[in-house]
């Protein structure tokens, strides 16, 4: 308990000096070692790394999830998840559960009534939709954000503890020079005494004090150039960080795309399938006035017979002929294939993401698509998912 009691009298004594210290160069009555320019600026872009990977970090989270109660709550369950050491469970997004209200409101008002079928079709496309999005979420979460987070919970503490001491003992250092100064001072008044042979012992005593006071700076001037050194490195590594982070956004950027691709051609085959119920609302057949089952025809997987007709179940017949290509060709080139495509009807080609196909297009066609040609296979293709060669 003595020893106890003396260390933290120790330990406030030495803080007490550094905060008279600390307060004397603020009031510019003690001088202050200034940290040498290439340190200052380690110092200065790691500042500006934290605080703008913190700006980034909250606003990508604004971005994927918009609303600020869901934010917390989300974060809040992911935090009690991860204390459990349990996985946390999978959510469904918004355009999810919009989709399902919807599938559960068509079978309320009679699934073969326009407003019932028509509220399949778009309720199945809002699933995909959220379904995409909810895959967006988790990639994000994946390569982005947590990459952002562990530097600033994990590299940034350490950076700034660091930080911390190496302040400590610059002011341990300041003290010491402050001490060895007035010891120096006392020294030279006490030899510039008249009665310097009669203070003699007093002088040894001063001299001593002079002597301990250097051993004291050159201590402290070693453990500050220790630490200055430390820190130094870890600075030096807000480099790797860069990099890591760099690599980071790209996978950010990749998983956007791909998102923003799908959105893109889950809306045009939306677009088709109430274009079709439109048009079956409006014709004079009214055993055709239901919209085509949105899985039976935008999720064909395979194409019918040539020239077949459709039942009575509400299909239409299957366009598979290319009227397209009997027109004339223009611009015939190369394109890459970025993501995998399932072909919707019998008038498309379904594509593997990295091959190569020919692609071209034929006046009047939607700028949106183009024709695809892979051996002897022929199909109508999107256009976000190709990479043009040139």
């Amino acid at each position: 308990m003595d020893f106890n009691v003396k260390k933290l009298a120790s330990d406030a004594g030495v803080f007490f000096t550094r905060a008279v210290q600390f307060t004397e160069e603020k009031l510019g009555q003690a001088e202050k070692t200034e940290l040498d320019a290439h340190l200052e600026n380690l110092i200065t872009r790691a500042d500006g790394t934290k605080n703008w990977t913190e700006k980034i970090l909250r606003q990508t989270e604004v971005l994927l999830q918009p609303n600020p109660i869901d934010h917390t709550g989300a974060r809040i369950e992911e935090f009690i998840y991860d204390k459990l050491d349990k996985k946390l469970p999978s959510r469904g997004t918004n355009a999810e559960l919009l989709g399902q209200y919807m599938l559960e409101a068509a079978n309320e008002f009679g699934p073969g009534t326009p407003y019932g079928s028509t509220l399949i079709t778009v309720g199945e496309y809002q699933k995909r939709l959220g379904s995409a999005e909810r895959e967006l979420l988790h990639t994000s979460a994946t390569t982005f954000l947590t990459p952002l987070r562990n530097f600033l919970e994990g590299d940034w503490r350490t950076i700034s503890k660091e930080r911390r001491l190496l302040e400590n003992r610059r002011l341990d250092l300041d003290i010491c020079k402050a001490r060895l100064k007035k010891a120096k001072q006392a020294e030279a008044k006490a030899a510039a005494a008249p009665d310097f042979q009669e203070t003699r012992p007093r002088n040894y005593v001063l001299s001593a004090s002079a002597s301990a006071a250097e051993h004291e700076l050159r201590v402290a001037q070693t453990e500050f150039d220790r630490q200055a050194e430390v820190t130094r490195l870890l600075l030096e590594g807000i480099s790797s960080t860069h990099l890591n982070h760099l690599r980071c956004l790209h996978d950010f950027a990749e998983a956007q795309a791909t998102y923003y691709a799908q959105c893109h051609h889950y809306m045009q085959d939306l677009q088709r399938e109430l274009n079709r119920c439109a048009n079956a609302v409006s014709a004079p057949l009214s055993s055709a006035a239901v919209c085509p089952d949105p899985i039976s025809s935008a999720f064909l997987s395979g194409p019918p017979s040539p020239g077949a007709t459709v039942s009575s179940s509400g299909q239409r017949p299957s366009t598979l002929t290319m009227e397209q290509s009997q027109l004339p060709v223009t611009g015939t080139r190369k394109a890459k294939v970025l993501y995998d495509y399932d072909a919707h009807d019998a008038s498309e080609l379904s594509l593997l993401a990295d091959e190569l196909i020919t692609v071209y297009t034929v006046p009047g066609m939607d700028p949106d698509w183009l024709v695809g040609e892979r051996g002897n296979e022929k199909g109508k293709v999107p256009v976000t998912y190709l990479e043009l060669l040139s």
